[in-house]
């Protein structure tokens, strides 16, 4: 069960037309481009699909139109988090998750609770649904951290809660996770300019913003990676490094979004209160595209 869900999944965008209604018909070529361009899994309804600004009406629209454009094709992940989690497991109880392959459920945000508070809500996801489900922690987004003892608590109390997407950014903390873990249980990056090492330290892969756009070559950089080639590996790296770091300089996903409408797969539009990037950041991304 976890195998399908190693490598590289991609995080996907929302693209919006001009009004800033959802855009179906790009939203379909942005998936043939991943699933053409070699990904592994797919990831709906995450960070980068601006899913705050979305309607649970929305949501559940986008999910079941992911689900039949992918058509079998490889896995759907269906992001589905929150900081009140009693509504969390009602919006669960909403979606139709009978094609999804698994949930991914960040840390609740803003409320910042306790370990023993993120160690009770993800029992409540486990306990409510039948689908495996992915932790992710992102403390730069939610302000909460959970810390490897949780993390590891959580993986051998409940089967179905099968890996984490672990977004910290602290090597330390990854490695501890990856020294006492389940050998079932998969770690995958949650940050793509650390990704080549968190790999190359034992992580089975990334859910990643860059793979919407610079996908054939952050896929190569995976699979290099995973089967330790890390001098190939290396200068597919640093060739992509500039790049991701322009993805998010003024927060994601407006770098993406960018890079996808210079390619002519969406439009450059964004859902405030995030905006499209600015006249420089375009520039810069048009030069690093160039090179």
């Amino acid at each position: 069960m976890q195998s399908q869900f190693r490598g590289t999944g991609v995080a996907l965008v929302t693209p919006f037309q001009k009004n800033e209604q959802v855009d179906y018909k790009a939203l379909e070529r942005l998936i043939d481009h991943v699933i053409t361009n070699h990904v592994d899994f797919l990831v709906a309804l995450g960070t980068t699909a601006e899913t705050p600004t979305l309607s649970n009406e929305e949501k559940r629209d986008i999910l079941a139109f992911v689900v039949e454009k992918c058509a079998g094709r490889m896995p759907v992940v269906c992001g589905i988090g929150g900081n009140n989690t009693t509504e969390l497991l009602k919006q669960m109880k909403s979606f139709d998750l009978q094609n999804v392959d698994g949930i991914l459920s960040v840390t609740p945000y803003y409320n910042k609770p306790s370990q023993d508070g993120l160690y009770k809500h993800f029992k409540a996801v486990a306990d409510n649904t039948d689908k495996p489900v992915i932790l992710y922690n992102v403390p730069g987004r939610t302000g909460c951290n959970m810390l490897p003892a949780t993390v590891l608590k959580l993986a051998n109390d409940f089967e179905n809660i099968i890996g984490i997407k672990e977004a910290s950014g602290n090597m330390v903390q990854c490695m501890e996770i990856l020294q006492h873990k389940p050998d079932d249980f998969i770690v995958l990056s949650g940050d793509d300019n650390l990704a080549m090492a968190h790999v190359a330290i034992g992580m089975d892969g990334v859910i990643s913003v860059a793979a919407n756009c610079f996908t054939r070559e952050f896929t190569e950089l995976i699979n290099l990676s995973i089967v330790g080639k890390l001098d190939k590996a290396r200068k597919v790296h640093y060739k992509l490094l500039t790049g991701i770091d322009l993805l998010f300089a003024e927060g994601n996903p407006a770098g993406v979004k960018c890079v996808l409408a210079e390619m002519g797969i969406c439009e450059n539009v964004l859902r405030m209160p995030m905006v499209p990037a600015s006249s420089a950041l375009k520039q810069k991304i048009k030069a690093f595209l160039n090179s």
